[in-house]
């Protein structure tokens, strides 16, 4: 490839950045701020911390395999093309469209505030979610350059506008009667604290997607890991600034009324209504750019598991010109975020990302040598993951049920398809 069209440093650090400042933060600070309170802060730099050390892993299996399907490359490659691998890996997919349906719910959320269709608070959010990923399927059909040119312009858009929210905030903490909920008495218990950090692990995800990249990046020995540690470094101080402005700005009352919405409210007391207007309009681009990229990887995704073999070949078919896997992705998205609420995709998609990120870990301990990697950091990774887990579950489980079902159900069907699968594709060789 000539060196023009190779990706340089700056593309790749947008690239982490853009996937990760995508629809999560939007959707989800709500919900770790009713849950972890004062502690919101340390919820956020947990999350961070896992994401951090699990980019160690990223780092040097993307130097090592450096391939378009990325993570899903890195398990087949620690793990044979197995069963589990090929679970593994129809998990990852199933993770994208997951975070489509947060993206999605949380563009439903926000958008009623500037224009209510019906008025009804049920039904406005659900018409705004599947109306926004009909559009963006259109878009993706229509011309994938186009996807691209969205996602640039998106991750300055809302850079530029976190970034002053993130100013303006900061300038006018000092005075705010609510700034007191952020000392340590209003924290809750430390199992709480990163419980609330798991359930928005979501909001760190999209780091890896400078592992599809990778073949791509100029000067790959340097730029990789600059690009996965830049990006996630930088992520983790802007979430942990906001979090701080919107803990100390707002009662946990309002917290939670306006927890679907919480960064918009957030800038009412510096900006009025107008910085609620400005974060939510940049909640919907961010939201909207996000559901672009997300399809297409997921549409990628299913395509790459097809090619290894742990899907069946007829997802590696052309549908208008794109894999059929995007089609699928978009019906699927469509069902569960007319089905589920906003916590239990947060917490599926969670336990999704913490499972494979773990997994990505344990390849990192296996192939530690071929890849000129420490053992012992993605060891750390993959326990942190593992207890994090461990924490998510023990949490739904005394709290919601269901969210574990439905988790369940989720893992069991990429599983079992995966085995079933295999066990006819052994069935009809030896026939």
């Amino acid at each position: 490839m000539a060196d023009d069209s190779k990706i340089g440093l700056r593309e790749a650090v947008s690239i982490g950045i853009g996937g990760m400042v995508g629809g999560g933060i939007f959707a989800v600070l709500g919900l770790a701020a009713d849950l972890a309170k004062g502690g919101t802060p340390i919820a956020f730099l947990f999350a961070g911390l896992i994401a951090l050390v699990t980019s160690y892993s990223y780092v040097h299996l993307s130097r090592a395999y450096p391939d378009r399907g990325g993570t899903v490359r890195f398990i087949n490659e620690g793990f044979g093309k197995s069963v589990f691998s090929g679970g593994i890996n129809n998990l990852l997919w199933v993770s994208y469209i997951i975070m489509l349906s947060l993206y999605a719910s949380a563009f439903g959320s926000y958008a009623p505030n500037l224009w209510a269709i019906t008025g009804d608070k049920q039904l406005d959010p659900h018409i705004y979610s599947s109306a926004i990923i009909i559009i963006a399927t259109a878009v993706n059909y229509y011309s994938i350059k186009i996807v691209g040119s969205i996602e640039s312009f998106a991750v300055i858009i809302k850079l530029i506008i976190l970034l002053g929210f993130v100013g303006i905030g900061a300038a006018g903490l000092p005075g705010n009667a609510n700034l007191g909920q952020l000392n340590m008495s209003h924290w809750e218990s430390p199992l709480t604290l990163v419980t609330a950090g798991m359930i928005i692990f979501v909001a760190y995800e999209g780091f890896e997607l400078i592992a599809n990249a990778a073949p791509d990046i100029k000067s790959p020995e340097k730029n990789i890991a600059r690009a996965y540690y830049i990006s996630v470094i930088f992520v983790i101080l802007l979430y942990l600034a906001i979090a701080i402005i919107t803990v100390g700005s707002l009662p946990f009352d309002q917290i939670k009324t306006a927890q679907d919405y919480v960064l918009a409210e957030a800038a009412k007391p510096m900006l009025g209504q107008v910085g609620f207007t400005i974060i939510t309009i940049a909640a919907l681009i961010s939201t909207f750019s996000a559901i672009n990229a997300s399809l297409y990887g997921g549409s990628r995704v299913s395509y790459e598991i097809a090619e290894d073999d742990e899907l069946p070949h007829e997802f590696t078919a052309q549908f208008w010109n794109q894999p059929i896997g995007l089609m699928l992705t978009a019906i699927a998205t469509l069902i569960l975020v007319n089905t589920l609420k906003l916590e239990s995709i947060s917490t599926t998609g969670s336990i999704g990302f913490l499972l494979i990120f773990a997994i990505v870990n344990l390849v990192g301990v296996r192939k530690a040598e071929d890849i000129t990697g420490s053992k012992w950091i993605p060891g750390f990774g993959a326990f942190l993951c593992f207890a994090a887990l461990a924490a998510l579950l023990a949490h739904n489980y005394q709290t919601s049920k269901v969210n574990l079902l439905i988790a369940g159900g989720i893992m069991a069907a990429c599983f079992g398809a995966e085995w079933i699968y295999k066990r006819k594709k052994t069935a009809d060789t030896a026939g």
